[in-house]
């Protein structure tokens, strides 16, 4: 084969090996401009919900709209602290970090892993409130999500760190 042919043949293969390594990484990214924050999301699960339901999460930490750290006591977190305990069956538990229970109920994440709801109910199976939060990061070592006070004003808001935990589900 004389080199000619052979670089119409190999140049071919390579731009078009080149095109689809820039398609994929050009594909795993994931932004909202319309909340200039970034949304991180494993692309080592099949989906969003998997990553989310494939650990057990401990809330260990909370940053303000100034990247502050704020503490998990304060009066304008304390309510999203604890243990959750997200089922592949799109149910939950949630604890406070004293195990005491805190809420159950159903949970999604959506399709584009871009929000995260949940619907408490009480024993009876009535449903109590629905919360839809923005994911601002989704992976295998963290899943943040982010509350705003007052949903009209995106300037103030909490984001709300978890870390995989090994701490047991406590019974109900």
């Amino acid at each position: 084969m004389t080199r000619n042919a052979l670089v119409q043949k190999v140049v071919p293969a390579v731009v078009a090996l080149a095109a689809v390594g820039l398609l994929a990484a050009c594909g795993s990214s994931n932004s909202s401009n319309s909340t200039a924050m970034s949304t991180h999301i494993s692309s080592a699960a099949a989906a969003p919900s998997a990553t989310l339901a494939a650990t057990p999460w401990e809330t260990t930490a909370a940053k303000n709209a100034q990247r502050g750290s704020v503490p998990l006591t304060d009066d304008s977190v304390e309510n999203y602290v604890g243990f959750a305990y997200f089922r592949p069956n799109s149910t939950f538990t949630m604890f406070n970090l004293d195990n005491s229970p805190k809420m159950h109920g159903d949970w999604s994440v959506s399709p584009d892993g871009k929000t995260r709801t949940i619907v408490a109910k009480n024993d009876a199976g009535q449903e109590q409130f629905r919360r839809v939060v923005d994911i601002v990061t989704l992976t295998d070592q963290e899943f943040t999500y982010r509350v705003y006070p007052e949903p009209a004003n995106k300037a103030v808001y909490y984001d709300i760190i978890h870390t995989p935990t090994t701490h047991p589900e406590p019974a109900e």
